[in-house]
C-alpha cells in the first residue's frame, strides 16, 4: 500500500525530538497499547481533518483500520483511551515539542517574505482572542452570566507570521498581564494595541532593552523629553 497524505505530512515532524519530551516527562509510565505517539497522530489528525469530538475522531479512523498501521497509528483508536489520555498525559510533552516546532518553522520561513527585510531585528505582534465555551460543560470557565470562555494570548512573529509565544488563560483575565510572563527579546521591536498600556509594565519592556510600538489612549499625558 502506498503512503497516506497524513503519512507523508507526518515523515516531517522530528519523533526524534517528540521522544526525547516524551522520556523527560516519563509519558509512556504505565502504558500498554495507547502511546503518547499514537496520541500525538490522532489528535494531529482530528485538528487536520476538522473532527468535531472523540467519537468523531474514533468513527472516522476506526471506519478503514487496515490503514492506521500505515498512519503509522499501532495502539487501538478507542474513545475512551484518547479520553484518558488526553486528561492523564503530561501536557508539558506537548507544550515543549510544539515550541520545538515553532523554532523550526521560524527558521524555514524567516526570509520567505520581503515584509520587514530591511529590519534585522525580530517585529513580533502580540494580541489576544477570546474562545467561547458551553459553560455547562466547563463551569470553571464562567465568563459571563450564560457563557464560559478562555483567552488565547498570541505573540506572532510577523517574518513568516509564526506563533513565538501562545499562553492560554481564563477569559476574565486582562490583556495586559500577559506582560508579566513574556520573556522579553532584546533589541526586538513588540507592536500591541492599547490594551497593553502600562507604564510599569513597558518601562520594564524598554529596561529589558526591547522596543515596543503601542497605541495610545485619547487621555494620555505625556511630555517630550528629546528629540533624536
Amino acid at each position: 500500500m502506498s503512503k497516506t497524505v497524513f503519512s507523508q505530512i507526518m515523515e516531517h515532524i522530528p519523533k526524534y525530538e517528540f521522544d526525547k519530551r516524551v522520556s523527560k516527562y516519563n509519558g509512556n509510565y504505565k502504558v500498554r497499547t495507547f502511546t503518547c505517539w499514537d496520541q500525538f497522530l490522532c489528535m494531529s489528525f482530528a485538528q487536520l481533518t476538522y473532527r468535531e469530538s472523540l467519537r468523531d475522531i474514533e468513527a472516522c479512523l476506526t471506519a478503514q483500520p487496515n490503514k492506521l498501521y500505515h498512519m503509522g497509528i499501532k495502539g487501538t483508536v478507542a474513545k475512551s483511551n484518547l479520553a484518558r489520555a488526553n486528561e492523564k498525559r503530561k501536557w508539558r510533552i506537548y507544550a515543549d515539542f510544539a515550541q520545538c516546532l515553532i523554532s523550526e518553522a521560524r527558521v524555514l520561513y524567516y526570509d520567505d517574505s520581503d515584509f520587514l527585510k530591511d529590519i534585522d531585528e525580530a517585529v513580533y505582534a502580540l494580541d489576544s482572542t477570546t474562545i467561547d465555551l458551553c459553560l455547562s460543560l466547563f463551569p470553571w470557565a464562567k465568563f459571563r452570566k450564560h457563557k464560559g470562555a478562555v483567552k488565547m494570548h498570541a505573540l506572532l512573529d510577523l517574518r513568516g507570521s509564526i506563533p513565538r509565544f501562545i499562553e492560554i488563560t481564563h477569559g476574565l483575565v486582562h490583556d495586559v498581564n500577559i506582560l508579566d510572563v513574556l520573556i522579553p527579546e532584546p533589541g526586538s521591536y513588540y507592536i500591541m494595541d492599547r490594551a497593553y498600556l502600562d507604564y510599569k509594565r513597558l518601562y520594564q519592556l524598554n529596561q529589558d532593552k526591547a522596543n515596543f510600538i503601542i497605541r495610545a489612549k485619547k487621555n494620555l499625558q505625556f511630555r517630550r523629553l528629546y528629540s533624536n
